[in-house]
C-alpha cells in the first residue's frame, strides 16, 4: 500500500496509463505515416503534377504528350511554391513553339500565379512581342492586372516598349486603368514628358475610347 491506495489498484492504474500513452503515440505515428505514404491520394496528384511541369522544363514531349492523354486538366496544373503553370514556364523562356502547343492543347491563356502574374503579363515583361500577340490571339485578356494592380499595358509604359504598347492598344488594353498606387498607363506615359511618342500613342488612345464611350451614350437607329 502506498500512501493509502491498495498495491494491487496502484498497478492496474500504471498499467491503463501506459496502454493510454502508447496508444496515443500509435495513433500519432499512424497519421504521420499516412501523410507521408506517397501512395495517399494527395501525394499522387502533386506527384502527377510535379512530374508534368518538371517535363514541360526539360522540353521532354514526349513526357508531356502523355501526361496530356492521361489527364485533360493536368495542363493547367500550378507549381505549389510559385503558382507558376505550364504556360509561365514556357512564356518565362521566350518558347513560341512550346507556348503555341500547349495553348493548341487547352492550355488557359489567363491563368494567373501566386504574384497574381498571367501569361501575357510575363510576355510583356520580357519584351516578347510574338509571344503576346499569340495570347492575345488564343483569348488572353489585356486588362487582367497583377497582384499590386499592374497591367500589361502598365509594364509596357513601364519599359518603353512602343511596339507592345501599340500592340495592346490595339487589342483594346484600356489605358486608364489604374493601378493599386493610383496610376494608370495613361499617367505613366504622360510622365515620359509631351514630345515622348509612346504618351501620344497612349493619350491618343484614350481619347478615343473615351469619345467612343460617350457616342455609346447616345440615341441608335
Amino acid at each position: 500500500m502506498q500512501g493509502g491506495i491498495p498495491q494491487h489498484d496502484h498497478d492496474q492504474e500504471q498499467s491503463v496509463q501506459k496502454v493510454a500513452r502508447f496508444g496515443r503515440t500509435a495513433m500519432v505515428a499512424a497519421l504521420a505515416l499516412a501523410l507521408a505514404l506517397p501512395g495517399t491520394a494527395g501525394a499522387q496528384v502533386m506527384s502527377v503534377g510535379y512530374k508534368f511541369l518538371e517535363a514541360v522544363k526539360k522540353k521532354d514531349g514526349e513526357a508531356v504528350e502523355k501526361a496530356l492523354n492521361d489527364s485533360a486538366t493536368i495542363i493547367n496544373t500550378r507549381d505549389v511554391t510559385t503558382g507558376d503553370s505550364a504556360l509561365h514556364v514556357v512564356s518565362q523562356r521566350r518558347d513560341y513553339t512550346w507556348l503555341n502547343f500547349l495553348l493548341f492543347k487547352g492550355a488557359n491563356a489567363n491563368i494567373r500565379n501566386d504574384r497574381g502574374v498571367t501569361p501575357l503579363g510575363i510576355a510583356v515583361s520580357l519584351s516578347w512581342p510574338e509571344g503576346a500577340q499569340l495570347l492575345i490571339d488564343r483569348g488572353a485578356r489585356v486588362n487582367d492586372p497583377d497582384n499590386n494592380g499592374e497591367t500589361p499595358l502598365i509594364a509596357a509604359v513601364h519599359q518603353r516598349n512602343i511596339e507592345l504598347v501599340r500592340l495592346l492598344l490595339k487589342a483594346g488594353a484600356d489605358a486608364g486603368r489604374a493601378d493599386n498606387s493610383g496610376r494608370s498607363a495613361r499617367d505613366y506615359a504622360n510622365l515620359l514628358g509631351p514630345e515622348s511618342s509612346i504618351a501620344n500613342e497612349v493619350e491618343n488612345a484614350a481619347k478615343a475610347a473615351a469619345k467612343r464611350k460617350q457616342n455609346s451614350y447616345g440615341p441608335s437607329f
